[in-house]
């Protein structure tokens, strides 16, 4: 069980997208279902460590809109881990205090991950500690599309006035109306780029890459990332000075 959570400077919401896992496997000798299963258990590793140090929110990028153009047989196994993991891990969030959501287009996940999926986020939904976020068939484009498309719609019907539109409104309509913004984004594998995800509530987020393949990610890695990230000054538009005054 984890304990209460503990005073911290650190992210409030934290994402991560985990790569690597098929390098990982191929380096390996192995083959890439093995790096997806090796994945799960760093996944679990790493939930358990951002609850006991107190981040409030945990974003994970499981499988993108652009992960359906995959070999098919790599998106079953993907699949089929996705639903072996929702059915073994109810019991450690709930153990844990932790409350599930997911993001993205829901609509093209089998039906079996779909309804599991809903039934972990309904059993864990009165859990009051970290909130674990599953982005699942996401994409930052089509959030944003989605969610314009919505406020246009009430504008046509008359619901509300084009100059009504603002950028709270704006957040009220994406998948992640019940998340604040990203603080810390970590990408492990090395690769640069933050590939479509939560390209809204990142704007002013702090960008941490690792060339550790996400099987390989630990809680020292973590620690690490964490340890940067409180070394960073978080000025927003403003200057030191004005950082400085503010505090004094």
């Amino acid at each position: 069980m984890i304990e209460n959570k503990t005073e911290h400077l650190g992210p409030k919401h934290l994402a991560i997208i985990m790569d690597g896992n098929g390098r990982w496997a191929k380096a390996k000798g192995m083959p890439r279902a093995f790096g997806h299963e090796s994945g799960f258990k760093a996944v679990r590793v790493i939930v358990e460590a951002c609850a006991k140090r107190g981040i409030d929110f945990l974003t994970l990028y499981a499988f993108s809109t652009e992960n359906w153009l995959r070999p098919k047989q790599e998106v079953d196994i993907l699949m089929r881990i996705l639903l072996k993991a929702l059915k073994s891990e109810l019991a450690t969030m709930q153990e844990n205090n932790i409350r599930l959501l997911t993001i993205g287009n829901l609509d093209r996940l089998p039906a079996p991950i779909t309804e599991a999926l809903l039934s972990v986020v309904t059993q864990t939904a009165s859990n009051t500690g970290m909130t674990l976020t599953l982005a699942l068939s996401y994409g930052g484009r089509e959030e944003i599309t989605t969610a314009t498309r919505l406020i246009a719609e009430k504008v046509k019907n008359g619901l509300i006035r084009p100059e009504d539109v603002d950028e709270s409104m704006l957040n009220e309509h994406l998948y992640t109306t019940n998340c604040p913004p990203v603080d810390l984004l970590i990408r492990t594998s090395g690769e640069r780029r933050i590939s479509n995800f939560l390209l809204w509530q990142m704007a002013y987020a702090e960008l941490y890459f690792t060339e550790t393949h996400w099987p390989d990610f630990t809680e020292a890695h973590l620690e690490k990332a964490l340890v940067d990230y409180k070394q960073r000054e978080r000025r927003f538009g403003k200057t030191t000075e004005q950082l400085e005054k503010a505090t004094k």
